[in-house]
């Protein structure tokens, strides 16, 4: 069983950054199509970036440009580095790792067969 345990949330002003980290207890990155996802209070849990098992990468629109996923297969950990964050980012953060691919995980992400418990990002004006 491949455990995912989440790390590096926090509270943040509007504009400030952080990192997250998401190591896993077995060696699956290198064949696992890999994601980031969160979910605020009231909400639905919406895709946030996905990196593929050729490093290929997909975000979300509404963080374009100020996010940036990528994983270390020798350590086994995937990260989140989050530049400029918004208040809406407020949310609890999730990773996962899914056996199909992304194209078709990022259309279906409740077909992801790991996740992480969450950290939860707060980020005031």
């Amino acid at each position: 069983q491949v455990q995912l345990t989440v790390s590096g949330g926090g509270s943040v002003q509007a504009g400030g950054s952080l990192r997250l980290s998401c190591p896993a207890s077995g060696y699956i990155y290198s064949s696992y199509c890999m994601g980031w996802f969160r979910q605020a209070p009231g909400k639905e849990r919406e895709k946030v970036a996905g990196i593929d098992t050729d490093g290929s990468t997909k975000y979300a629109e509404s963080v374009k440009g100020r996010f940036t996923i990528s994983k270390d297969n020798a350590k086994n950990t995937l990260y989140l580095q989050m530049n400029g964050l918004k208040p809406e980012d407020t949310a609890m953060y999730y990773c996962a790792a899914g056996e199909w691919t992304c194209a078709f995980l990022w259309a279906n992400l409740y077909d992801y067969k790991y996740w992480g418990q969450g950290t939860q990002v707060t980020v005031s004006s």
